[in-house]
């Protein structure tokens, strides 16, 4: 689905489709949690504090033991 940047007041954001909302299972006023993945494609989903906290938790393990991980990589 393409969709178009579009100037909205003094800001600047997407109209996601009813389609898309409906398939999402959003309405207006809903949060979103935006992924950017390694080949810069966006990975779009509901909001769940949940998540948010998971991956809190994750980036400092990775920044705590960004060493070991780098390591263990090679």
């Amino acid at each position: 689905m393409k969709l178009e940047i579009k100037k909205i007041g003094n800001s600047t954001g997407l109209i996601l489709p009813k389609e898309l909302l409906a398939r999402l299972r959003l309405e207006q006023g809903d949060s979103l949690y935006v992924t950017e993945l390694p080949d810069r494609t966006l990975k779009v989903a509901p909001y769940d504090p949940k998540h948010d906290e998971v991956m809190k938790i994750a980036r400092e393990v990775m920044k705590e033991y960004q060493d070991t991980f780098k390591a263990l990589a090679e």
